[in-house]
Formats: structure tokens, C-alpha cells, sequence
């Protein structure tokens, strides 16, 4: 896939710093309820960590109880979808539709009248204060 903004992985990294590399780059997880965006919920967007395009809506945000920052949907056409077979496991990552950086999963377990649970890495993403 490409994408808006395309950087060298060296550019990437040097941006970044190794803990978000690791997750927006290199597809990573971080510890379940180690994330400082898991039981935040003031008002306000959440953007790519990588390049700032706003992903998800704070009104979106609940608690899935499963130790990452969970939305029951994103902001239109700025999350893209991947298979992922990895791990042994059928999922749907889900990336900024502009850099490609790695957010986490969407599942289709969500309690809401989406059905959807985006799982999303804390440290994939900033937020902006409404």
C-alpha cells in the first residue's frame, strides 16, 4: 500500500523514538493497561502518533475492559484495514490511513450499536483537548 506520507524507516525512527517505532512501524503491542490513554476520557480527538491526522472521536471512546484504548468506530476514511494472519489468529489491523501506522485491531465484539471494538495502542496515538 502506499500512503500520503512515506518516510524512510531510519526517518521514521529517529521521529518516533524506539517505543512508538516499535508499535507504529513495526506493528508492536504494548502491555494491556500499561497505556496512558486506556481510562482517559476527556473530551477531545485522537491523532496518529506518527503524523497528527485525526483518527477517533473522544464521543467514540469506551471502556472494552480489555487494557487498551477502545472506540466503537473511527472518524471516516482516516483509518485503512489489513488482514492479519499472524500469531496463528484471523484479525483486521487497522492503520492511519495516511502514514500506514500500525493503531492495532478492530474486532466485531463491540457492545455498542457498531458492534466494533478498534483496539488501539496508547502510544499510537496523541490526543487533542477539545
Amino acid at each position: 500500500m502506499s500512503y500520503k506520507i512515506e518516510k524512510s524507516e531510519d526517518r521514521w525512527k529517529e521521529e518516533l523514538g524506539l517505543e512508538r517505532y516499535k508499535i507504529l512501524r513495526q506493528k508492536g503491542t504494548e502491555f494491556p493497561h500499561s497505556g496512558k490513554y486506556n481510562l482517559h476520557y476527556e473530551k477531545g480527538t485522537y491523532c496518529c502518533g506518527a503524523c497528527g491526522e485525526p483518527l477517533f472521536e473522544s464521543n467514540s471512546k469506551f471502556d472494552a475492559h480489555c487494557g487498551w484504548p477502545s472506540f466503537d468506530e473511527s472518524i471516516p476514511g482516516k483509518v485503512a484495514y489489513i488482514q492479519d494472519n499472524t500469531h496463528g489468529m484471523r484479525r483486521t489491523e487497522i492503520v492511519c490511513a495516511n502514514c500506514g501506522g500500525h493503531l492495532g485491531h478492530v474486532f466485531d465484539d463491540g457492545p455498542t450499536k457498531t458492534k466494533q471494538r478498534y483496539c488501539v495502542n496508547s502510544l499510537s496515538v496523541d490526543f487533542k483537548e477539545e
